[in-house]
């Protein structure tokens, strides 16, 4: 029995998935405290404060949406939830889903990329998360890449010089000095 792992991206795959998801409409669904206990810098926030982890996580998925404007549903497991809160909210655009009690978040996201099928991109890397996505036909991202991909919208965002876009600017097409050859006629 083949392991399945998450998608490879390359550009080939990349352009493939952008077309793919801009003629059917992408819906990005994340593994919320996956993603902000791989983290960093979401991570510290977390340890200190479960609530704080979680808003610094919507604000930078709203970085993001502004960027790349795809449906995006953010999902974390009920026991974390703020008292009182309903089981869905939005905020800035992003969809935020609270699992019931007695569900896990994995659960949940399982049965949102079930629904989904194709148009779904599902954001974890929890492997019976991605095996639970990939078996539904949605496309996978791991936690670490998503991140990645995050920063640098959020630097293009605010216009900040990423390496990518950094190196397109050195490169020029346009020769310097004159040309060493002799024009054929002249020749």
């Amino acid at each position: 029995q083949r392991r399945p792992r998450p998608l490879d991206h390359t550009p080939e795959t990349d352009q493939g998935l952008s077309r793919v998801f801009t003629t059917m409409g992408m819906h990005i669904i994340i593994d919320g405290y996956n993603l902000v206990r791989q983290s960093r810098e979401l991570s510290g926030l977390d340890r200190a404060d479960i609530a704080r982890g979680r808003e610094a996580l919507i604000e930078k998925l709203a970085a993001y949406r502004r960027i790349k404007p795809h449906r995006m549903t953010v999902v974390f497991d009920g026991a974390g939830a703020p008292a009182l809160s309903p089981g869905r909210d939005r905020m800035k655009g992003i969809g935020i889903v609270f699992s019931r009690g007695g569900e896990t978040a994995d659960t949940v996201i399982g049965r949102m990329a079930r629904q989904e099928g194709e148009t779904a991109l599902v954001v974890s890397s929890d492997l019976a998360v991605v095996r639970s996505a990939q078996a539904s036909g949605a496309a996978v991202i791991e936690s670490a890449e998503f991140e990645a991909r995050m920063a640098i919208a959020g630097a293009l965002e605010a216009g900040e010089p990423t390496e990518d876009n950094q190196q397109a600017r050195r490169v020029s097409t346009r020769k310097k000095g004159e040309g060493r050859r002799l024009p054929k006629r002249l020749r």
